[in-house]
């Protein structure tokens, strides 16, 4: 070492390296499955991550996305009845697949149904406007799913006294 740097026989060796070619922490159905199976994360990590996405969901919220979709092929049954006996779908989207076909009507209504109950489910922890829990809108939407079965019902009951339903 004569002007202060290192010479070349006196650098230690570089370790070789071990990373491998494929990331591990790449996303893909493999991934969602087995993380689907074998949930790990089951809360946050720190104390700041009060609304963080979590591998494993409270029981009851299967129960309740497993209701609402029941709910929701109660109701697409009650409208197909209701409307066998006159009266009219007030919702224009789904006025029109009922004209094309009750089974296009149905499958429509079955896959929203699915997918934004996977999506409220899979927010559950996360808060809107840092006020109410997802968690507590999947709760509102099977009450207000429960109240809508109730009052198609109703109107079941009454259709022969009441020409002209309009839903």
């Amino acid at each position: 070492m004569t002007d202060g740097s290192l010479d070349r026989a006196e650098t230690p060796p570089l370790a070789p390296d071990r990373r491998r070619r494929h990331d591990r922490r790449a996303l893909s159905w493999r991934t969602f499955f087995q993380g689907s199976l074998t949930p790990r994360r089951r809360g946050h990590r720190r104390d700041t991550e009060l609304e963080s996405l979590v591998d494993w969901h409270e029981p009851h919220l299967l129960f309740l996305a497993i209701m609402i979709l029941l709910l929701s092929v109660t109701d697409a049954f009650l409208t197909l009845t209701l409307i066998a006996h006159g009266a009219e779908e007030a919702n224009p989207v789904m006025a029109y697949l009922l004209e094309q076909t009750p089974r296009l009507f149905a499958a429509v209504k079955m896959m929203l149904t699915g997918a934004g109950i996977v999506v409220l489910v899979a927010l559950a922890r996360a808060r809107v406007f840092r006020v109410v829990r997802i968690s507590n809108i999947i709760h509102w939407c099977m009450l207000a799913y429960v109240l809508l079965i109730a009052y198609e019902a109703w109107l079941l009951r009454h259709a022969v006294e009441v020409p002209g339903l309009v839903l």
